[in-house]
């Protein structure tokens, strides 16, 4: 069988749109735009549905873009976009880059004052703003020379910005140049500015697809915060790259997430394993609320799915649970992808089982951001996935198992930290990035993470416990909320850790537990079955894996937008 190389549909558009190894990414739009002019390219249901086609797209790219140019803005210069994902959002960021300027996202999320650093850190002179923080981000405090809005219900809205009569002459990026500045934090003293270029986001984006097959036909549902790099490239540039259609989530609430992906008949839903979670503990509360017959019967059902999935490569689930898909809006999905975090492979296992098909990724900013993914075809479920074609990875300073940290070379490894050449050179080593996480790769180069070296935690006899190895372990139990894994010291002198659980349960399920069973729940009641909890997940870990102190919380944990712990956060 001949191998499958996706990024050679680019040479029918080399020497026509674009010179060199890989287009620009306005380059990379003109020729999905001359291949699907009329097939729908963003929409957003407000509430009802609202498209533009990839043609009607591109006018308002390069009419903003005009704008932006005969407002003064040149290449290299620097332009903020911050608010909710939305077309706006989508046609501010491409016309800013198709006015050869770099784009600097930032999570509207976040503190005004942490996008005001972001802002200053990133030297931006102009920024598009959504209607919430519209008036706070006032210009001339934030020394810019304008800022306009994404939304209609404020002044200077960008569908409605003009570009003056004589427009100066555009000069282009080249695939070399910036393309972006994606800031990974803006709490912790200086933010660091990641700096991507438009060959690293083109080159990841086709690389990516070496591993997936994606198609023109797909709908992709942006519902993570767009700025956010894995959303930002496993959703906004792969559907842009196809010609597909890309369907903006503006809530992160369920009722409004199911109406998107049955109205929209999404077939590309990518995640993180919070959301997943969610959504699989919903169909399975349902399936078992039809009795333990039925429910052991589904369960025995779905294990006969899978079996022959994974061994004939053939996939009847989702005619064998279409009711239930159904039910949950997931008949149209092809794919699921989860990122931003390791899926307890109990998780991976079930969604395959119900006819989902369902991988798993890695990366992270700094890689623009995907370096593994796992094939549909040729899935395992322990495993974030299989190293992209077109780069190198290996284990340095691995342990008596192999684990070691994960360094990375290739055409998606960032230029390095904005004005930090500190931190640039910290974080490479002879040529290569050095991610921060711990894993090994087995003989067919599928990844499998272990933690993140700056958390580790050396327990009695010296060994190595990664908290993600055990916080894994907690998904399957909706009763926890979030739960976060810390060690403490037990013994200074000779650097001994103990290992500390912060759980913060979930007040929806022990209301719906006293519900059922006609007992309220106290707080005494809820920390006795948390401790249940903890002591079987302690059962199924080695010895020294085993939680020796828990912290119940009355108050959740502080995440990240892309439903994260914030692990810098001490827990009160």
């Amino acid at each position: 069988m001949a191998e499958r190389i996706p990024w050679k549909i680019l040479d029918e558009y080399r020497g026509k749109f674009f010179e060199g190894k890989w287009p620009t990414l306005p380059e990379l739009f003109r020729i999905t735009a001359s291949r699907y002019p009329d097939r729908a390219c963003f929409t957003v249901y407000d509430p009802d549905r609202v498209t533009l086609d990839y043609s009607q797209a591109l006018a308002k790219i390069e009419r903003l873009a005009a704008f932006l140019a005969s407002e003064g803005i040149k290449k290299g210069d620097k332009v903020a976009v911050t608010g909710k994902n939305s077309p706006e959002w989508a046609v501010a960021y491409l016309a800013t880059l198709f006015a050869g300027a770099v784009v600097v996202p930032i999570d509207y999320q976040i503190k005004n004052e942490e996008i005001e650093a972001i802002i200053k850190a990133s030297d931006s002179v102009v920024a598009f703003v959504d209607e919430e923080k519209y008036d706070a981000l006032d210009p001339a405090k934030l020394g810019l020379k304008a800022r306009w809005s994404l939304s209609k219900r404020k002044p200077l809205y960008c569908y409605d910005l003009a570009p003056k009569p004589v427009v100066p002459a555009i000069a282009p990026a080249a695939e070399t140049d910036l393309a972006a500045l994606l800031f990974t934090s803006g709490t912790t003293g200086v933010p660091k500015g990641v700096m991507l270029t438009h060959a690293n986001f083109v080159s990841d984006c086709f690389l990516a697809q070496g591993n997936l097959i994606i198609y023109h036909t797909d709908v992709f549902y942006a519902l993570l915060p767009i700025h956010h790099s894995y959303t930002m490239l496993a959703v906004f540039i792969e559907a842009l790259s196809v010609g597909a259609e890309i369907v903006f989530g503006q809530r992160m609430v369920t009722k409004a997430i199911l109406k998107d992906l049955k109205e929209a008949k999404v077939t590309m839903f990518l995640g993180v394993p919070l959301l997943f979670n969610k959504v699989l503990a919903g169909i399975m509360k349902g399936l078992k609320e039809k009795g333990a017959l039925v429910y052991g019967l589904i369960r025995f059902l779905m294990m006969v799915s899978g079996f022959i999935k994974k061994v004939f490569k053939v996939n009847p689930g989702k005619r064998m649970f279409g009711p239930v898909l159904d039910k949950a809006s997931l008949r149209t999905i092809r794919i699921c992808i989860s990122g931003g975090g390791p899926l307890a492979p109990s998780i991976f296992k079930m969604y395959n089982e119900l006819g989902i098909d369902f991988v798993q990724g890695y990366g992270l900013t700094e890689t623009s951001p995907i370096i593994a993914l796992n094939p549909k075809e040729a899935y395992k479920e322990t495993s974030v996935g299989k190293v992209l074609p077109g780069m190198e990875m290996k284990i340095i300073d691995p342990d008596d198992e192999g684990r070691g940290q994960i360094v990375v070379k290739g055409p998606m490894v960032m230029q390095g930290y904005y004005k930090n050449e500190a931190a640039t050179a910290e974080s490479f080593q002879d040529g290569w990035l050095l991610t921060g996480d711990i894993g090994y790769l087995d003989a067919d180069d599928y990844l499998y993470l272990t933690g993140r070296a700056k958390n580790l935690i050396v327990t009695e006899g010296g060994k190595n416990v990664y908290p993600e190895e055990i916080e894994n372990n907690f998904q399957l139990y909706s009763e926890v909320e979030q739960v976060l894994i810390k060690g403490y010291v037990v013994d200074a002198k000779q650097k001994i850790e103990g290992i500390e659980a912060y759980i913060f349960p979930s007040k929806d399920w022990f209301d719906q537990d006293s519900a059922k069973t006609g007992k309220p729940h106290d707080a005494a009641s809820v920390d006795a079955h948390i401790q249940k909890v903890v002591a079987q997940v302690n059962a199924g870990m080695l010895p020294y894996q085993r939680i020796g102190k828990v912290t119940i919380l009355s108050e959740p944990l502080e995440m990240t937008t892309t439903k994260k712990v914030k692990r810098f956060v001490t827990p009160a």
